[in-house]
């Protein structure tokens, strides 16, 4: 071999072993109790769940979000429901970054809770992207980099109808124990509801799904199974977060989208520090509300004060898929943990 080459070579080789070995990245957007999930894959691609509100500071917040993950474009973006804190600032993100595709569940044409729905959408409508609609048990394709894991990120279901995505379809037991609460007619209950696997490591992101319909999917069986890492639901409001839910999945570790005053439950709160399975929450805010006893510590908070600089909360998951640091890289905090399997 030339040496020239062969130099070339010995110069090239740590980008390429590199790029074998990058990490799964999540990124939690703090959108003041909206929700914007940045997961970045290790062959580059990404995948933005939900874009916060309209207003510009929720997509100044995602687009920075962007650039720390060296992003120059959102190749797909998945639109949970229709509340606008979901999709409010998909619009504005559009102009500060190219959107490749939207996935969602198809755009109603009026919203019962909202009467000025039909006014608030169209910015959304008018982004221009590919748009295909979320399936029941549809997986986004995505590319698989040299040297890792399998990934797979699944569409478990939407508008109440829902795939058996467990594998093993254990019983749950005491379903019947936990009360129902008022039905909720709301999209929230229409919610999507979202598992990403990379390798033994397992995330579930459900949106804005509601304590009835969380049941029906643990309830008489698990259709999920068990995962390492549970977005909290709804921001934290008691609405959701049944815990039967919570309690099937068995999480490590729960990560929380709440505002100053909006979400961080006492149920939910209380739920999750009730849960055997979860060593660690993180919050996007501390509680500012008078019933501030119900926060994590301040060390698992991204953002402590109302008037913030909107910290997000980062995890990556090692190569191999055995493990998993969660970080708040603007506070200097880092925590690892292992994955279930």
């Amino acid at each position: 071999m030339h040496k020239p080459l062969f130099t070339l070579l010995l110069l090239l080789f740590p980008l390429f072993a590199h790029a074998q070995t990058r990490t799964l990245d999540i990124y939690w957007v703090d959108v003041e109790g909206g929700a914007a999930t940045l997961i970045v894959t290790p062959a580059g691609e990404s995948i933005l769940i939900d874009s916060g509100n309209p207003g510009g500071r929720d997509a100044d917040r995602i687009y920075k979000a962007a650039q720390a993950a060296g992003l120059k474009r959102i190749d797909y973006l998945v639109t949970t429901h229709f509340h606008i804190d979901h999709y409010g600032g998909a619009a504005e993100l559009s102009r500060k970054i190219p959107i490749g595709t939207i996935y969602d569940k198809g755009i109603p044409q009026v919203l019962q809770e909202d009467p000025k729905f039909a006014e608030r959408i169209q910015e959304y409508r008018g982004i221009e992207a590919k748009r295909l609609m979320i399936g029941r048990g549809a997986e986004i394709k995505l590319k698989k980099a040299r040297g890792a894991q399998p990934l797979k990120f699944q569409f478990v279901g939407a508008d109440q109808q829902f795939i058996d995505a467990s594998g093993k379809d254990p019983s749950t037991a005491g379903c019947d124990q936990v009360p129902d609460k008022p039905l909720d007619r709301s999209d929230n209950a229409n919610s999507t509801v979202m598992l990403l696997q990379y390798g033994p490591f397992r995330f579930f992101n459900g949106a804005d799904l509601t304590w009835n319909v969380e049941k029906t999917l643990v309830c008489p069986v698990n259709r999920l199974g068990e995962v390492d890492v549970f977005q909290v639901n709804h921001h934290g409001l008691d609405q959701s977060n049944h815990p039967l839910l919570v309690q099937a999945l068995r999480p490590t570790v729960a990560v929380m989208g709440n505002g100053t005053t909006k979400g961080c439950g006492p149920q939910t709160t209380t739920t999750l520090k009730n849960t055997p399975s979860i060593q660690a929450v993180y919050q996007a805010h501390k509680n500012l509300r008078e019933d501030s006893q119900y926060n994590t510590a301040d060390a698992y908070i991204a953002n402590l004060e109302a008037d913030c600089d909107g910290n997000y909360i980062k995890m990556s998951v090692a190569p191999d898929g055995k493990n998993y640091t969660v970080s708040i890289p603007a506070k200097g905090h880092s925590q690892t943990y292992a994955t279930r399997k």
